[in-house]
């Protein structure tokens, strides 16, 4: 998100997490549209996310003092050392761009290390495709950390969101946007506030 106005309207609702892309090849690219003040007005119930891919550390704790990030969202390859040198600081959510050939074991280095995990669709973007991975393959994998479900998620899907989180207990969080924006970096407010309507319901 980078429109202050916007970013109220969202906050208003029943969200846990509000993120802010720092990445230059992105278009919701924040960096140069975003105005540090409306974090002041940003609920304290609601946690700030730098989304970073393969940043210079330099440049996110150049980021991070000017804006109050409560977390990093890390996008591309990071290793376990660049999580680690955050880590005393921010809550880490380490991405994975996920196929039918992902390899689950590559979690397991970043176990102690990350606090969640987010699942996103492998695409040569990073992140933003609107596209979609086979859940399904989410379903006998022990993951063994909280998670994040990202990729294409719409209203449509909410049926099946709510079978995952009844089969898997370590779905922990949706990330939307594609398909929840006017423009990109602009969010449907109506339609963010069905989605939590419908998760809602039982």
């Amino acid at each position: 998100m980078r429109d202050s106005e916007n970013i109220n309207a969202i906050s208003a609702f029943d969200v846990d997490y509000l993120g802010f892309i720092f990445y230059p090849k992105s278009k919701r690219n924040a960096e140069n549209l975003l105005d540090k003040t409306v974090f002041d007005t940003i609920p304290k119930r609601i946690k700030k996310v730098g989304v970073f891919v393969n940043a210079d550390k330099t440049y996110i704790e150049q980021m991070a003092e000017k804006f109050p990030f409560d977390a990093l969202q890390l996008h591309g390859d990071e290793s376990v050392a660049y999580c680690t040198y955050f880590k005393p600081k921010f809550e880490i959510i380490k991405v994975f761009s996920v196929d039918n050939h992902f390899e689950f074991s590559n979690l397991e280095e970043y176990q102690s290390v990350a606090d969640y995990f987010l699942f996103d669709t492998k695409t040569e973007l990073k992140g933003g495709s609107g596209q979609k991975f086979d859940w399904n393959i989410l379903a006998n994998v022990k993951i063994g950390k909280p998670f994040f479900l990202s990729g294409g998620i719409s209203l449509e899907d909410v049926p099946k969101i709510k079978k995952i989180i009844s089969e898997n207990p370590y779905l922990f969080a949706l990330d939307v946007n594609s398909k929840f924006e006017i423009e990109p970096g602009l969010k449907n407010s109506s339609q963010i506030e069905k989605l939590i309507k419908e998760l809602n319901t039982k």
